[in-house]
């Protein structure tokens, strides 16, 4: 495998839909930066969000997802409750090729102040708005920002496309276009 350069995720990015929409970029004074970097992508975090609220006591099952433990917030920014997480997506509609995975890294202006996203991959062929996992490590309410840069993306290219994709194993999660808790 090898990672791919700001050269490839653009041309990819403007000619074959990869990401949209795509931003060559933004950084600047009290906005954390988004769009392409040499070797990735970070992209936004959408102004949809779902709190994290289960009663205490309660045992977490990923296998049983409760709906009402979450309380749907829209806005500019969310503030996770201390030792919380919240579920948000990205503005960006992902469109990964067959022969790349993509691996997704927190921004290190998050995990400064304790707030980590989840490292999870795009498998090749997968293709949607992620549903990113974020969470308050810390014993204080910690605020995210919608419309900034929330992680990164790094692409790798494999030597040759994959015998079964995403798409080809009908994943769950395949063409997302909201917040998708815990599937069956």
């Amino acid at each position: 495998m090898s990672i791919l350069s700001d050269r490839w995720i653009r041309r990819m990015a403007l000619e074959k839909g990869m990401i949209e929409p795509f931003s060559e970029g933004s950084r600047g004074k009290g906005v954390i930066s988004y769009g392409l970097s040499a070797y990735g992508y970070d992209f936004r975090l959408a102004r949809e969000f779902r709190v994290w609220r289960p009663p205490a006591g309660e045992v977490i099952d990923p296998k049983r997802h409760r709906e009402e433990w979450f309380e749907e917030i829209t806005g500019d920014s969310c503030v996770i409750p201390p030792g919380s997480m919240v579920l948000g997506r990205t503005v960006e509609y992902f469109r990964i090729p067959r022969n790349v995975l993509t691996i997704c890294f927190g921004k290190s202006t998050y995990a400064r102040c304790g707030i980590l996203v989840n490292v999870t991959p795009f498998e090749p062929e997968w293709e949607g708005y992620a549903t990113l996992s974020i969470a308050n490590t810390t014993s204080r309410p910690a605020r995210i920002y919608a419309g900034e840069g929330i992680a990164q993306l790094l692409f790798l290219e494999g030597n040759e496309p994959c015998e079964t994709s995403y798409r080809d194993k009908k994943g769950r999660y395949q063409a997302q276009k909201e917040i998708t808790p815990p599937r069956e």
